[in-house]
């Protein structure tokens, strides 16, 4: 993971400069905002490969920010955030948040979650697509998952998604009819070692609902199997 650019927002200098050092020494190349606006400044520019990003931050609130980016990349974001409400956690994803972390938490966990983020977001389309279906793709009525393009199309209409957002339909929609637990859709699109908690397919599942279902309430695809997880159907 060496040589690849971090962009960390974050308002708290101390701990802005504990991020950077740390995040440095692992050999990323770091960049670092204490504001929302030069966080889309620099995320503009710079082009990070991973984007760490705070949720109070001064000027442009951190989600905000996230809402902004995720209409314009597919950068993964960690959100860091000192708020302990659910709501705020569950917005954070809607919004296109690829996970979060609540402060305070552990540097060993922060930089873990950094390197299984990275990690998938590198090797999502060789691990998650076969070889095969590279160049495929899937229609079902008028959604579109062009696997070749890395997009997810709903009529004339392409949808902004995040690396997991991508990665989590175009797994469920390649293995339709079959359901799926959370935590075994936490190890194939998340990656092994992903230190999160199973909520985050929920929230995803949701959100992913709200841009490809017709009626949201009432789900044609993305459907919930009680007891066990979820599954894609035609």
């Amino acid at each position: 993971m060496a040589g690849r650019k971090i962009l960390v927002v974050e308002d708290d200098k101390t701990l802005l400069d504990v991020l950077k050092y740390n995040l440095t020494k692992e050999g990323y190349e770091v960049v670092t905002a204490v504001d929302g606006i030069r966080a889309l400044e620099l995320a503009r520019n710079d082009k990070p490969d991973l984007i760490t990003l705070d949720i109070m931050l001064p000027k442009l609130d951190g989600l905000e920010v996230c809402r902004i980016l995720r209409k314009e990349t597919t950068v993964p974001i960690l959100m860091l955030t000192a708020k302990v409400e659910e709501i705020d956690k569950v917005v954070g994803l809607e919004i296109g948040a690829d996970d979060y972390m609540t402060k305070p938490f552990s540097l060993r966990e922060l930089l873990a979650r950094i390197k299984a983020m990275l990690r998938r977001a590198e090797m999502l389309t060789r691990e998650a697509i076969p070889e095969e279906t590279m160049s495929s793709v899937i229609k079902i009525a008028n959604l579109k998952i062009d696997f070749a393009r890395h997009e997810v199309s709903l009529g004339d209409s392409i949808l902004t998604l995040s690396p997991k957002g991508f990665g989590l339909v175009a797994f469920l929609a390649r293995n339709r009819g079959r359901a799926f637990t959370r935590d075994y859709l936490l190890e194939k699109v998340w990656g092994y070692d992903y230190a999160g908690d199973t909520r985050t397919v929920d929230v995803h599942i949701r959100w992913l609902r709200q841009k490809i279902e017709t009626d949201p309430a009432h789900p044609q695809h993305l459907l919930t199997v009680r007891g066990v997880g979820y599954k894609f159907e035609e």
